[in-house]
């Protein structure tokens, strides 16, 4: 079958969107990804499958949402495909549209829960758009794939349809070459921890973190990504050399690259705070990455990622996200180097079950069901 799959971002770091997409294709399916292109963004890797990234003359605001929905709209009505798959609540209007006109099937993937993202609070009209858009919708859809069960549950409980839970679990890396300490400039002496993510922004413990490492022992903090406080972190660290020196920032990295940093680290900070639903149900990519590279964790107390460092044991829960606090049970965890390596080991054990492709067979049968 054709499948178009549609996603608003410009394709390069969408870690779940090439899941889905290679998953596709890896079922004998023909899979075009529809995105956009920004001034600034990257050169696109190598894909088995195919891809467009449409120009806009916006970049952010209504006039860009209503111009990428228009332009995807037109584009799927003017093109073949057997089925589309729509990627979270800015893309949904076109695509289903797209399909009703065609009749043709429709899957949604649900990344969050789109109408109480951070950028709509406070936003009324905004929000009650999206809302309207969603109701209208949602009800209607035949197939709904979401990130986690808490999440599922929402939605159920809201209009009572069943969604199929896919966590963004990674793939399983081929055996790559990590990097030496030395070539990713990190000390060959010190403990090192790592807070990584293309999303670090304000309300998800960076900001904490950095100041703790005033007060943790032998131990540098790398923070590899993006986000909208990497700004407010470099500020913190202008006028303060303790932090000059114990703080390292890093940009986005490729994900092999991401992976030597990594494996280097003795703990992952995952440190979200529950200023809303979206962040108190997050399970983010990172927890899953640390484990895949035998790091043990230090998570915030919310439902989902406590659930995954609780039943592995690997790693420690913390419900009070003071900058003390962090300090302390981080100074705590790498004081103890046997329980350090005993989370290390069973942070190995439990990648070999979350990862993509035992996750992605909870979802090929149906997925295979649905498109016959």
């Amino acid at each position: 079958m054709k499948i178009s799959v549609a996603v608003i971002n410009d394709l390069v770091t969408d870690q779940r969107v090439h899941r889905t997409c290679t998953m596709l294709h890896e079922m004998g399916h023909e899979v075009t990804l529809i995105g956009r292109k920004r001034r600034k963004s990257p050169p696109m890797d190598t894909r088995s499958y195919g891809y467009i990234r449409m120009r806009l003359l916006f970049e952010k605001g209504a006039l860009f949402y209503a111009f990428f929905n228009i332009r995807l709209f037109l584009r799927l009505l003017f093109s073949k495909f057997d089925a589309v798959w729509a990627n979270d609540l800015d893309t949904l209007w076109a695509c289903h549209m797209a399909s009703k006109w065609k009749r043709k099937k429709i899957i949604y993937d649900s990344h969050e829960f789109f109408t109480e993202v951070p950028e709509l609070q406070g936003r009324k009209f905004v929000k009650r758009f999206w809302e309207r858009i969603e109701r209208r919708i949602f009800p209607k859809l035949p197939f709904i794939i979401t990130v986690n069960d808490s999440i599922a549950r929402l939605y159920e409980e809201i209009y009572g349809k069943k969604l199929f839970v896919v966590r963004n679990v990674p793939m399983s890396l081929p055996d790559v070459q990590i990097r030496s300490r030395e070539e990713l400039k990190l000390p060959g002496d010190k403990k090192i921890i790592i807070l990584q993510g293309s999303g670090i922004n304000i309300d998800r413990g960076a900001e904490e973190a950095v100041q703790a490492m005033e007060i943790v022992e032998n131990a540098v903090l790398v923070l590899v990504g993006g986000g909208d406080v990497f700004p407010v972190l470099h500020r913190m660290m202008e006028d303060n050399e303790n932090l000059q020196q114990k703080v390292i920032i890093r940009g986005r990295v490729p994900r092999e690259e991401l992976f030597s940093y990594t494996s280097h680290a003795d703990i992952g900070l995952t440190l979200d705070k529950s200023t809303n639903i979206n962040y108190l149900y997050s399970l983010p990519n990172k927890v899953f990455d640390y484990l895949q590279a035998g790091t043990a964790v230090l998570c915030s107390d919310l439902p989902e990622v406590s659930k995954i460092v609780k039943e592995n044991d690997c790693g420690k829960v913390i419900s009070n996200l003071s900058t003390e606090n962090i300090a302390y049970t981080l100074n705590e965890m790498l004081s103890d180097e046997k329980i350090l390596e005993h989370w290390k080991k069973n942070a190995n054990l439990a990648a070999q079950n979350l990862c993509w492709e035992k996750e992605s067979k909870r979802i090929e049968h149906e997925i295979r069901q649905f498109l016959q």
